[in-house]
């Protein structure tokens, strides 16, 4: 019985095509985000997110998740109807390739400071990994736009957001406005 349920198994999965990330294609298809994430997915918009060295497996998500309308943002629809499987994953694996830029943003020390001591509290780099440069399907959040930071963690409060399994919701509805502020502050400026 377990030797025909293993055939079975390895007979559905030779049947998925194999998808390689392909960063010199996801350039090419990375020229339609340049209007919004900037060159090489360096934002220059505070609304708009770093895409530079986030890791491939959580950009891959996201575009997945907007494409299957788990995650919602009306401007990144007509560009996310049109990727393929295998345009995310050479997306992803462009925008992972490509080295993030600090945005240019008045970090106010008192705040930043505030905010490391809430990171600690909360324990964020239990999945953000030390340096906040994210894992796997956890984001890096280092060098991430004030306002960004700011707007997520308001979305996952008040479940605007919600292709997080829940871990952020719930982290989020522990902090307060000065919270998140101070905790983007911090996380604004790290390499």
């Amino acid at each position: 019985m377990q030797k025909l349920a293993l055939a079975a198994l390895i007979a559905a999965l030779g049947g998925l095509p194999a998808h390689a990330q392909d960063v010199e294609a996801g350039r090419k298809k990375a020229e339609a985000c340049v209007a919004c994430h900037g060159p090489g997915g360096n934002s220059v918009v505070p609304l708009f997110p770093i895409l530079a060295g986030q890791t491939a497996r959580y950009t891959y998500l996201q575009l997945k998740d907007y494409k299957e309308g788990r995650r919602i943002e009306p401007a990144m629809q007509p560009f996310i109807e049109k990727l393929s499987r295998e345009d995310m994953f050479d997306l992803a694996a462009y925008f992972a390739a490509q080295m993030p830029r600090l945005p240019d943003f008045k970090v106010d020390p008192a705040k930043a400071g505030r905010g490391k001591l809430k990171a600690d509290e909360v324990l964020c780099t239990m999945c953000h990994l030390g340096g906040f440069k994210g894992q796997n399907e956890i984001p890096r959040v280092a060098g991430q736009h004030h306002a960004y930071i700011v707007k997520q963690m308001k979305d996952f409060r008040h479940a605007r957001r919600t292709n997080d399994a829940g871990n952020m919701a719930a982290v989020s509805k522990t902090l307060s406005d000065k919270d998140v502020d101070d905790l983007a502050h911090f996380l604004v400026n790290l390499q």
